[in-house]
Formats: structure tokens, C-alpha cells, sequence
């Protein structure tokens, strides 16, 4: 099993890639965030931005299942009266329009067992993978992530889902500060502001400081 060429440096930083050793870890790819009448949909961005990593997604997803790699999905979502939400970010959310909790087509907003708040069925889990439901934008809080990567011994973490500088940016930096070498997929992220994807690609790629940044096709010629 081989390296991954990334920037600014190989992943891992030591050794090679060991997938029983590895997590594929898949931020928040729920309707709100991805689907049509969707809470980004409805603040008025075009999706396409942010269902541009479902193909590639779709291969690795293949891949990694094959190769023995931990499949590892989060969604982000909160209780039906908001109780688990801050009150001051529930303000700032509102303050901009449509918020978490507003009634949509598919549901109310980013509330766990509402239709818009589920995985799209492009990229479901499989039965008996693992699901990380998260009230907050890191994926460690309020979870008990750290504890099953501890229990399976899973060291080495590739990153990809929506949004590159929120979701997968919090996740990412608490991942470092609890030990673990991280990979972003840079075409297995998104932004529904495509611009922004890209500066926080290339901010992490050009230092390195929480983890390091390849393709999706990089890493499926190592796997």
C-alpha cells in the first residue's frame, strides 16, 4: 500500500496508508445541505456547488468499502424544540432569514427525523456503518466519535463533505488537536459560494497546520 502525494506533504506523514487503520469520515451530505428546496437551496444558492462532489464521492465510497476502510457519516441536526441548539446561534441564524427549525418542503429544517435533514440517497450508509449525529459543526462535539476511533484504533482520518470551511473545517481542526492524521478530499468537498471552497483548499494546502490536501484520485491510486 502506497503514499498519497498530497500537499503540502504526504499522507500519512510516516509509513503508508493503512486502511484498517483509516476512516473515510462524510460531513453532513443531507438534503438541507445538498437537495433541492433544501435549507441552502432556499437561502438562495444554486446546488450544483454543492452536489458536485457526489460523483467522486460515489468512488471512493466503492472503493473504500472494498478496501476495508471505515465508513464514517455524519449529519448535522438538533431536537425538535431546538433544546440542544444555542439560543445565540439560533438569534444569528434567524437574523439572516430561513433558519434551522423553519418549516420547508421537505420539513423543518436540520431537525433530526425530518425528510430534509436525512442523508441524500446518493450517498447513504450501508447497513452497519457508522453514524455520527452531531448538534454542532464539529464533528467530535457533543458525539462520541473520539471514543469509537480510539476503540477501533483508527489513526489515519480522510475528510470530505459539505461545507469545506464550516462543517469540515471544524471537524478538521478538532481532529488535530486529538492526534489524528487527516486528508482533506479537496474534489470530495464543497461550498455553496464555490469561491470560498476553493481559498480554504488552498489555505490548508498551502500550510499544512491541521492536515493535508489531495484528490480524490490520488487517494484511490494509493487505496
Amino acid at each position: 500500500m502506497a503514499s498519497i502525494a498530497a500537499r503540502p506533504y504526504r499522507f500519512p506523514i510516516e509509513g503508508e496508508l493503512e486502511p484498517r487503520r483509516t476512516a473515510l469520515v462524510v460531513i453532513d451530505m443531507q438534503g438541507d445541505f445538498c437537495g433541492e428546496h433544501g435549507l441552502v437551496h432556499r437561502w438562495g444558492f444554486d446546488i450544483a456547488a454543492m452536489c458536485a462532489p457526489i460523483a467522486p464521492l460515489q468512488r471512493v465510497f466503492a472503493a473504500c468499502r472494498a478496501a476495508g476502510v471505515t465508513m464514517i457519516h455524519t449529519r448535522e441536526g438538533y431536537a425538535r424544540d431546538l433544546s440542544d441548539m444555542s439560543a445565540m446561534r439560533l438569534r444569528r441564524l434567524r437574523s439572516s432569514g430561513i433558519a434551522t427549525g423553519d418549516e420547508g418542503p421537505m420539513g423543518r429544517h436540520l431537525v433530526r427525523g425530518e425528510t430534509c435533514w436525512d442523508f441524500i440517497p446518493e450517498l447513504n450508509p450501508l447497513p452497519g456503518e457508522i453514524v455520527i449525529d452531531k448538534p454542532g459543526y464539529g464533528a467530535f462535539h457533543g458525539t462520541k466519535l473520539e471514543d469509537i476511533l480510539q476503540e477501533k484504533g483508527l489513526r489515519q482520518l480522510v475528510l470530505a463533505g459539505v461545507t469545506t470551511n464550516c462543517c469540515v473545517g471544524s471537524t478538521l481542526r478538532d481532529a488535530e488537536d486529538r492526534g489524528f492524521e487527516c486528508l482533506v478530499l479537496s474534489d470530495c468537498c464543497a461550498d455553496p459560494r464555490p469561491a470560498q471552497h476553493e481559498a480554504a483548499i488552498a489555505w490548508l494546502a498551502g500550510h499544512g497546520i491541521f492536515g493535508t490536501v489531495a484528490d480524490s484520485r490520488a487517494f484511490l491510486a494509493a487505496l
